[in-house]
């Protein structure tokens, strides 16, 4: 795999994680890629979920929770 193509990749897997966080209202305004890990010789990129509120937080986790026991 490419390096554009490893980066493009994860360009498009944190669109999908902004949107299915939308989906649960949750914004988290600082979630990209970390412009360090893009940085290397042969980028390995990393997701930087960033800072939130505690209601945020909180929120998150609750939508964790309803979805994993919608998986059981």
């Amino acid at each position: 795999m490419s390096a554009a193509h490893c980066v493009e990749e994860a360009e498009g897997i944190v669109e999908e994680l902004r949107a299915a966080l939308a989906s649960a209202g949750i914004l988290l305004p600082s979630l990209r890629l970390d412009p360090a890990s893009l940085a290397r010789e042969v980028p390995c990129p990393l997701v930087e979920l960033g800072g939130c509120s505690v209601d945020v937080a909180a929120r998150l986790a609750a939508a964790l929770r309803t979805e994993r026991v919608a998986e059981v």
